[in-house]
């Protein structure tokens, strides 16, 4: 299972978002690279390294997170279930496959064979008023084109991977509308600056 927090030293950001609160929601859930990546090829996390996040950032989403759901390719790639938030979280794990039957038992994982809306809904019952947290991009677009995702909480990190898996894959869809949901102006884009970062002074011109 892909985790999508990682407890590097934390700072805070003047474009944070508000803390997250548990209501019973979905939420689709990961840290992404500038150009839309959750993750490199074949689920490597690796380059999930060197970057900052605000204080007690992971404590809030274990605290407020009743379930977890996710997909077989990324449970195969990170099998424990202790591992999600470093281990700051423990819960019920719902793993969405195809075939359930080969899928080595577990501890507090739950192979589930059936429909995204079946899944997230026996996830939302097992969150007991929680949230349940969306670990997969293909679960995420089958429940988003279902109305099915109440926010998309994205921590994006500098850093252009150019190739893996991306955010919402969906080539010939249509574009997908959001909102901001930080009180401010709800069709604002977000600007941000950054320049690339030399590690070797020899490929520097100046």
């Amino acid at each position: 299972m892909q985790n999508p927090q990682h407890t590097q030293a934390q700072t805070t950001s003047v474009m944070d978002m508000a803390p997250q609160t548990a209501a019973g929601k979905v939420l689709w859930h990961f840290t992404m690279s500038l150009d839309g990546f959750v993750a490199g090829p074949g689920h490597t996390m690796d380059w999930m390294t060197g970057f900052s996040f605000r204080p007690g950032l992971v404590e809030e989403y274990a605290a407020t997170t009743g379930a977890v759901l996710g997909g077989r390719d990324g449970w195969d790639a990170f099998p424990d279930a202790g591992a999600v938030y470093g281990g700051a979280w423990q819960g019920p794990l719902f793993v969405l496959t195809h075939h359930p039957e080969d899928a080595p038992p577990a501890t507090g994982v739950t192979f589930l064979s059936c429909d995204a809306a079946e899944a997230v809904r026996v996830a939302l019952e097992a969150a007991d008023g929680k949230n349940v947290e969306v670990f997969s991009p293909t679960i995420g677009r089958q429940l988003l084109e279902r109305g099915l995702i109440d926010e998309i909480d994205l921590h994006v990190v500098p850093v252009l991977l150019g190739d893996g898996i991306r955010l919402f894959d969906h080539p010939g869809g249509a574009p997908v509308r959001l909102e901001r949901l930080d009180g401010g102006d709800r069709t604002a884009a977000v600007n941000v600056r950054y320049r690339p970062l030399v590690t070797d002074p020899s490929h520097s011109v100046r």
